[in-house]
């Protein structure tokens, strides 16, 4: 039997952004990173995409507007949630995309 998945936050801090967003929106990344867990990184369009070089995007819509959660995959089958940000337009700002490659750098996914 394989491991299963596990997911972790970057950081503390970030582990209360994530739970501080508005209701719908925590309810659908908690159900999410469920199905991740059982189903590993990659669930498809339309709640997860592959931004490339390693770097996931999990897409959050609910009543309370969209939000973005990056995040990237290490060794034994761990998930590390890299950032989040709620969407204001309709593209995704590149400063947030950056953010979230650059802690993938300070975790060693380079």
């Amino acid at each position: 039997m394989r491991e299963p998945w596990r997911v972790k936050f970057f950081s503390p801090r970030l582990e209360q952004e994530v739970l501080a967003l508005p209701t719908g929106l925590l309810a659908r990344f908690l159900r999410y990173c469920e199905r991740i867990e059982a189903h590993g990184p990659d669930l498809g369009m339309p709640h997860t995409r592959a931004m490339g070089k390693g770097l996931f995007e999990l897409r959050l819509k609910a009543a309370e507007g969209i939000a973005r959660v990056f995040y990237c995959t290490q060794p034994g089958n761990r998930i590390v949630v890299l950032h989040r940000f709620v969407k204001k337009s309709q593209r995704t700002p590149l400063r947030e995309i950056e953010t979230a490659r650059q802690r993938m750098r300070q975790l060693g996914n380079d």
